[in-house]
């Protein structure tokens, strides 16, 4: 069987799914389905939550969606911070912080933050998160090798700079650069 492979930017306010069986929320909520006929079998590999948007992969081979969700490969997200983050909070992130993951406590891994010295070139925020009503803000890159439930936004605040944006840039070495929000593109491989 040949698989089919795509890549996509999530916008914000989608669920990282195809469709749901549930009736309330097919009427409440977006689905990848809005942006793209794709072919039956197809499914995310690993997601971004509803308010998060970027990055995300999708095939019709299960068996690489398992593979790339457990072997570690690095995801680098763009996050837009509530205040101006400190070298402190930095090294912190870098070591790995504790957080709550399924009612218990979870220590992250180590994992790579750099301070963004400018804005990242993205299209503008989804006017429900109301960037306007914080403080000064600050950018963040940070690459990760694991990924638990929202698990960017409780290590930014465990660290005490709450996430107000988050765009995951890169997925291993495929990248987000060049596609417009809501675009789907084929991927030969994966």
């Amino acid at each position: 069987m040949v698989h089919l492979h795509f890549k996509c930017y999530k916008p914000y306010g989608v669920l990282s799914q195809l469709s749901s069986n549930d009736a309330r929320e097919v009427r409440k909520k977006k689905f990848l389905s809005t942006m793209h006929n794709f072919p039956t079998g197809t499914m995310p590999i690993g997601r971004l939550d509803e308010k998060s948007e970027g990055l995300l992969l999708l095939t019709t081979d299960g068996k690489l969606s398992d593979a790339i969700n457990r072997n570690g490969t690095e995801k680098e997200y763009h996050v837009q911070l509530d205040g101006v983050i400190t070298p402190e909070a930095i090294r912190l992130l870098s070591a790995g912080v504790t957080i709550g993951f399924e009612g218990k406590k979870y220590k992250t891994k180590p994992c790579t933050v750099t301070k963004l010295t400018t804005s990242p070139a993205l299209p503008p925020p989804s006017p429900q998160l109301r960037l306007g009503r914080h403080r000064p803000n600050s950018w963040i890159s940070i690459t990760l090798k694991e990924g638990k439930f929202r698990q960017v936004r409780k290590m930014t605040a465990a660290v005490g700079f709450p996430t107000l944006r988050l765009v995951r840039v890169r997925i291993g070495d495929i990248v987000l650069k060049g596609l417009t929000e809501g675009e789907v593109q084929p991927l030969v491989k994966l």
